[in-house]
């Protein structure tokens, strides 16, 4: 075999330390950061993945939840921690208020896309949209709402429908959507628009009642739930997305790699 030339050793050597930094990724733990309380939609989503990843990728994927400040608690650290794969951020929609998911993260891949479902406390006596605003407009700024924190989705599709409806109700944020439906199951408030996948286990157990979901068209999930648009506010929609995303910087072929495993991942039918 000839000797191999200056320019060829230098593609050897660049294919070598690619092929290389790919096998050893990830090299430790991989720490998982979740923006919000534990038992919310991220938090759900995130666990079902990082369980996938935990077993194709051979180190552990830990789940941290970092809550409050309307996600941006966690957003921030994860925004901020060191680009090698071994931190990456589960994000709801939120992210988009403050960052630029483009310039500021390196994205791997949108996760889910779900609709928030309008519940209330069955204390309250309404059993449709209609009932609601009516009720809401009989007393103005008397009912209370939950969120998952000032500008999460929760609060913003709630928002929606207080401006389209022409109803006053007090906003309550909380550290994310888990503790926020704690209160809400206890009557310490009386509305809030959780996603389906927090809200689903009340309401089938009959301790939160669905007026409607926040999506153009009906939840799969609960499909004998109307729309918000075909309850009395057409165009109405308010639908958010969860996405994995990696601190800017992060190697291509980390990002790349992570991608493939978590679109596998998501594709499972154990997973969500």
């Amino acid at each position: 075999m000839p000797p191999l030339g200056t320019a060829s050793l230098f593609v050897f050597a660049l294919f070598s330390a690619g092929a290389a930094a790919q096998t050893a990724y990830p090299a430790k733990p991989v720490r998982f950061i979740v923006p919000s309380a534990a038992g919310g939609g991220t938090d759900i989503i995130a666990r079902s993945v990082a369980h996938k990843l935990s077993e194709s990728l051979g180190q552990q994927f830990v789940v941290d939840n970092r809550p409050g400040a309307g996600q941006m608690i966690g957003i921030e650290l994860a925004a901020k921690s060191p680009a090698d794969g071994h931190t990456i951020l589960m994000a709801a929609s939120t992210l988009a208020i403050s960052y630029d998911p483009l310039r500021d993260f390196a994205p791997i891949t949108q996760a889910a896309s779900l609709a928030n479902v309008l519940v209330v406390h069955p204390s309250l006596p309404v059993k449709s949209l209609a009932e609601l605003i009516a009720y809401a407009k009989q007393r103005p700024g008397q009912l209370n709402f939950a969120s998952a924190g000032i500008g999460t989705s929760p609060q913003m599709s709630i928002e929606l429908l207080k401006s389209m409806a022409g109803i006053d109700m007090v906003h309550v944020p909380y550290k994310g959507t888990s503790p926020g439906v704690v209160d809400l199951l206890a009557g310490q408030v009386s509305v809030m628009a959780p996603n389906v996948l927090t809200a689903l286990p009340h309401i089938k157990a009959g301790k939160l009642r669905a007026l409607a979901v926040t999506s153009a068209k009906r939840s799969e999930a609960l499909p004998e739930v109307p729309t918000i648009a075909e309850s009395g506010l057409p165009g109405y929609d308010s639908t958010q997305w969860y996405g994995v995303l990696a601190p800017a910087g992060t190697p291509r072929e980390i990002v790349v790699r992570l991608h493939g495993e978590i679109v596998r991942a998501l594709r499972a039918p154990e997973v969500m």
